[in-house]
């Protein structure tokens, strides 16, 4: 039996290939780092006899999507990096299919959205968000505010309430999935002002959602002396955030994005000049709220999920304005450009991603392989990540408590030694066995 599939079934395929293409290493990766301790937190806040505790701790509660999506994965798939990193990966797919539903928008178009949904399908900026399964809450806050922000085109187009509703649903998810979702709210101001919508009107649609927005924040602040990022140094309202996102912006914008820009500064800027005001709103906006972080001069590839987006349509308006200047003449040299944006970034995830979070799963995996082949305690030092990692990795991987970690060295009982990154460093009375 032969399936033939129409032009936007077709599309559709083929931007779920290339999501799935671009992070095939995923599905051979073990856990990273703090996946542990988001599954971990998952069995803890996940089941109903702990949604109290969640909506009481002034972090986790913003994270309460993730927490329930992955309590469910590790209720129903078990214990297996695979599962996991196959829902993260599904949920990029599903977030390729809504940057493609922006076509539905006339500002964009439905060529200028298919070329920005394979862009993003593939980019390699913001790896972390799928190959690093904590990275969940960036997945899915971008969902749902993409969701959200589909309804509202509806909305502006046809005025019907139930798209209104929709648009504020998405936008409740999206800030049950992360704090950075208040961006929604500039967004859709933004594709208000870009439709030419009276700021009177504007005003009364978006009043809603900047109640909810404030009302969000103060509960977060108001909780600030229990809030861990509050207090353990990640994020500060007085950081010198015009720094980070300056440097941010020019990060992401390298290399395709100042590409796009100088192709556009030499052609046909004028036809899509809307489409590029969307798009540096797009990555002006979304990068903002992620600015404030204390320990990076930029923000991490994680954080770049959502402004990633906007990038995406920056470089289809460039890809368009290239094809529509060069002619049929010239046709092969934008599909040239295309498959060399293709190989670029497919590239450097199987090639360069790949290695770098194997390397980053080393120190527990090391760990976990240590566990297995010793009895009795293992004195652990130069670890890459906080001792809750080792714990928890101690426990669901290797099963064994956590009590046997040692941190500190004692001379009288002998241990397994682990230092990443130090092979081979025991102590005299340490027993022999291979260190990471």
């Amino acid at each position: 039996m032969q399936v033939r599939l129409k032009p936007r079934g077709l599309v559709v395929a083929l931007l779920a290939g290339l999501a799935v293409l671009a992070y095939l290493p995923v599905f051979h990766q073990p856990f990273v780092g703090d996946d542990y301790v988001q599954i971990h937190l998952a069995r803890q806040f996940g089941p109903a006899s702990g949604w109290a505790a969640l909506a009481a701790d002034p972090l986790y509660r913003c994270r309460t999507t993730s927490l329930l999506l992955t309590y469910w994965t590790d209720r129903l798939f078990g214990f297996s990096p695979l599962p996991f990193y196959s829902t993260s990966v599904l949920l990029h797919v599903l977030n390729t299919f809504l940057v493609l539903a922006l076509g539905a928008w006339r500002v964009i178009g439905w060529r200028a959205a298919a070329l920005a949904a394979a862009f993003f399908a593939v980019y390699e900026g913001h790896n972390e968000a799928v190959m690093w399964y904590a990275a969940l809450p960036e997945l899915l806050m971008f969902f749902f505010l993409l969701l959200s922000l589909r309804f509202w085109i509806g909305w502006m187009e046809t005025r019907r309430l139930s798209y209104y509703a929709a648009t504020l649903a998405g936008f409740l998810a999206a800030l049950a999935s992360k704090e950075p979702a208040v961006a929604l709210v500039p967004l859709l101001l933004a594709a208000a002002a870009v439709e030419r919508i009276g700021w009177r009107r504007r005003i009364a649609w978006i009043a809603p959602f900047a109640g909810l927005a404030l009302g969000y924040a103060w509960l977060i602040y108001r909780s600030r002396s229990g809030h861990l990022h509050f207090n353990d140094g990640t994020f500060s309202l007085q950081a010198p955030f015009w720094i980070t996102w300056f440097n941010s912006m020019g990060r992401l914008l390298w290399i395709w994005g100042l590409a796009s820009l100088a192709v556009l500064a030499a052609g046909r800027f004028r036809r899509q000049r809307l489409l590029l005001t969307v798009a540096a709103s797009w990555m002006a906006i979304a990068v903002l709220p992620y600015s404030f972080l204390t320990y990076m001069a930029r923000v991490p590839s994680r954080h770049t999920y959502l402004a990633s987006a906007g990038l995406a349509l920056l470089v289809a308006a460039g890809w368009l304005a290239w094809r529509e200047g060069a002619g049929v003449r010239w046709s092969w040299a934008a599909r040239a450009a295309a498959t060399v944006i293709l190989a670029h970034n497919v590239g450097y995830l199987w090639l360069v991603k790949r290695a770098q979070f194997r390397d980053r799963a080393a120190p527990t995996e090391a760990l976990i392989e240590l566990a297995r082949r010793v009895d009795g305690p293992i004195y652990v030092h130069c670890f890459r990540y906080s001792p809750e990692v080792a714990e928890r990795a101690m426990e669901m991987a290797a099963g064994s408590p956590a009590s046997l970690l040692r941190w500190q060295p004692s001379a009288t009982e002998p241990a397994a030694v682990l230092c990443q990154g130090h092979p081979g460093r025991l102590p005299a009375a340490g027993l022999a066995r291979p260190s990471y």
